[in-house]
C-alpha cells in the first residue's frame, strides 16, 4: 500500500525501506508458488513410493515429507539468497530443521491412524493405509461412488442404469441407422432352488450365471441385472446373429458345472430387436418380456425371438 503514497509519512525513530517490503512481496509470492508445488508432489511421492520402496505409513510419510521439504528448501533458499544474499548457514539450518519436522509429522499422523483411525481400517491393510483417503475420506467417497448403479450381489450393472443406458443406446442406434437387440433371460425353476437349497445357494446360482453370461456375450454388449433370478443383455447391431448368440448363451449356461445342486441349471431367453420389433425402448423391453413368457411356457431351456 505505501507505493500508492509518493511521500510516506515521516515518523521519528523510523525510516520506511520500501526495498525490504518488495523483497517480501517477491518471497511470497514465490514461497506460494513452491506451496502449491509441494502439495500435488507430495501426493504423487507417496502414491509412487508404495509401489517403489516402501509400503508402510511412516516410511512413505517421512520419505514423501523428506523429498517434498528438502526440494522447497533448496529453492526457497535460492530465492532468499538472491534477493538478501543470506549465507549458506541458513540453507543447512533450515533443512535440519524440516527434516525433523518431517519425522515427527509422520510419527503423529501414523499414530492417528492406527488409533482413531484403527477401527474403519480391514486388518490385512492397517498398515499399508493410504493416508490421504485417511484423512480426507476420500476411500469411503471412492467405495459409495463404485456401488453406485452396481448390483450388490452380481456386480453387474442394475436396473436403473439398465433404464438409463437402454433407451441412450437406442437413440444412438436410431441416428445411426443401427440395430439393437435386447435379450431378457430369466433362470428357470429358480423358486425351487431356493425353496429346497435356501437362498444362499440361491445366490450362488445366479452369481455363477451372471459369470456365464459375462463369458459367453460379445465385448460390446451390455450385461445388466434386471431384478430376482433376471438378468437384461443390451447387444448392439446384432442380427441375423441375436438368436446365434442367445443360443450360445443358453447352452454355455446348460453346460455350466453346479456342484451343490442335483440337476443342472438352465436359462430361459426372449429377444426383441430394434427397429424390426420395437421402435421406442419401453415397446423393446415389453416384447422382449413377452418372448421370455413365451419361451418359458414352451418348456424352458429355449430361446424365442419376438412377434415381428
Amino acid at each position: 500500500m505505501l507505493r500508492l503514497y509518493s511521500n510516506p509519512a515521516s515518523l521519528p525513530g523510523y525510516n520506511p525501506d520500501l526495498r525490504f517490503i518488495d523483497q517480501m512481496g517477491l518471497l511470497m509470492v514465490w514461497g506460494s508458488l513452491l506451496l502449491f508445488i509441494d502439495l500435488i508432489a507430495l501426493v504423487i511421492i507417496y502414491e509412487r513410493l508404495g509401489k517403489m520402496v516402501t509400503n508402510t505409513v511412516p516410511g512413505r510419510m517421512f520419505i514423501s515429507l523428506a523429498l517434498v521439504l528438502s526440494f522447497d528448501q533448496v529453492f526457497f533458499y535460492l530465492g532468499l539468497h538472491l534477493l538478501t544474499g543470506v549465507p549458506e548457514s541458513a540453507l543447512y539450518g533450515g533443512w535440519i530443521a524440516k527434516i525433523a519436522a518431517a519425522a515427527f509429522f509422520s510419527l503423529m499422523m501414523t499414530a492417528y491412524l492406527r488409533v482413531v483411525e484403527r477401527e474403519t481400517l480391514p486388518v490385512q491393510s492397517r498398515r499399508a493405509a493410504d493416508v490421504f483417503d485417511r484423512l480426507t475420506y476420500r476411500h469411503r467417497y471412492e467405495k459409495l461412488a463404485e456401488r453406485v448403479g452396481k448390483d450388490a450381489l452380481t456386480g453387474l450393472q442394475d436396473r436403473g442404469q439398465f433404464d438409463a443406458k437402454g433407451a441412450a443406446m437406442l437413440q444412438a442406434a436410431s441416428q445411426s441407422g443401427l440395430s439393437l437387440s435386447l435379450m431378457m433371460i430369466d433362470i428357470d425353476h429358480f423358486k425351487s432352488i431356493n425353496d429346497s437349497r435356501g437362498h444362499v445357494v440361491g445366490d450362488g446360482v445366479i452369481r455363477k450365471v451372471a459369470e456365464t453370461i459375462v463369458a459367453s456375450k460379445r465385448e460390446g454388449d451390455e450385461l445388466f441385472r434386471y431384478g430376482g433370478e433376471e438378468f437384461a443383455l443390451l447387444c448392439p447391431q446384432t442380427p441375423p446373429g441375436a438368436m446365434a448368440l442367445a443360443e450360445r448363451i443358453r447352452a454355455a449356461v446348460a453346460d455350466s458345472n453346479h456342484p451343490e445342486l442335483e440337476r443342472a441349471v438352465t436359462v430361459s431367453i426372449g429377444i426383441a430387436t430394434f427397429p424390426t420389433h420395437a421402435r421406442a425402448f419401453r415397446e423393446l423391453l415389453e416384447k422382449a418380456d413377452a418372448a421370455l413368457y413365451r419361451a418359458k411356457a414352451s418348456g424352458r431351456n429355449g430361446v424365442i425371438g419376438a412377434d415381428a
